[in-house]
């Protein structure tokens, strides 16, 4: 059972819930997201799995998950980016927020999510129980989207 560490609004943690149980009442708990860029300034995006339990199909950010319990947020994140898409680059924590979406099926993603940006010209090798597909995404374009979808469920996140 996958749990997940419940932080509050500065991020100090205030214990551990699993994971289901944490999205279906909506508690704040730790998450990371990573944006690897190459060297054209493109943005590699990856689809979601067809059957993850909540927003299957999604066109989203390279990887992001949630660290485990003791394990520092960083390290989650290459081991979430190796898990996911079957390579590694260097990363850097960007900036940290907070935020709470209604992800559908009575879900709520409510996360303090620490972000990284990486860079690399390595071709992933996707984790198909985790991934569908892949595409690297000219910054432009996904500015584009995201204005045209600003009211739509479509857009990238």
């Amino acid at each position: 059972m996958e749990k997940v560490i419940l932080v509050d609004e500065a991020d100090n943690p205030l214990g551990l819930e699993e994971k289901m149980k944490a999205h279906e009442l909506g508690l704040l708990h730790r998450a990371f997201s990573v944006f690897v860029f190459n060297s054209n300034g493109e943005l590699m995006l990856q689809q979601r799995a067809l059957d993850k339990y909540h927003s299957p199909g999604l066109w989203t950010n390279t990887c992001c998950s949630h660290p485990r319990e003791n394990e520092i947020v960083e390290e989650a994140a290459h081991r979430r980016l190796m898990e996911e898409m079957g390579f590694d680059c260097p990363l850097k924590k960007a900036f940290h927020f907070t935020y709470r979406a209604d992800v559908g099926k009575g879900l709520t993603e409510h996360e303090f999510d620490h972000v990284f940006f990486g860079f690399t010209d390595t071709l992933p090798s996707i984790n198909k129980d985790e991934v569908n597909s892949w595409k690297y995404v000219p910054m432009e374009e996904i500015k584009e989207r995201i204005e045209k979808n600003q009211s739509k469920n479509e857009s990238y996140h």
